[in-house]
């Protein structure tokens, strides 16, 4: 119960530390970027019709080659953090693409050594 004013009370729940679920598919910016040699890519699933689908998280070189495949599997509506780890790799640009479905979200990211 809480006071709503000297003369009255007021009746209501609260929802304490709920995660709501994504509406849309949605692609954070990485970060650290530019970076050196690890950063983190987070992204929202929203919820699907269809129920889980097959999702991918890959990453490209500037002339569109895979170079990496950092997740590839069915998903259910959340948030998620991926890490990568392009120690491997040569300094450039790169892009990040997220799949889900019909769905489709890049962006670039800088690795500079």
């Amino acid at each position: 119960y809480a006071l709503k004013n000297k003369n009255a009370l007021q009746k209501g729940n609260y929802e304490i530390n709920s995660d709501p679920t994504p509406e849309t598919l949605t692609l954070y910016p990485a970060f650290p970027n530019p970076f050196n040699p690890v950063t983190t890519i987070t992204f929202d699933i929203p919820l699907s019709k269809e129920g889980s689908q097959n999702a991918s998280l890959m990453v490209y070189d500037v002339k569109g080659r895979a170079i990496e495949t950092l997740m590839s599997k069915k998903l259910s509506p959340g948030s998620y953090k991926i890490i990568w780890y392009a120690k491997n790799h040569a300094s450039s640009i790169y892009f990040v693409k997220l799949r889900y479905g019909d769905f489709i979200k890049t962006q670039k990211v800088l690795y500079l050594k």
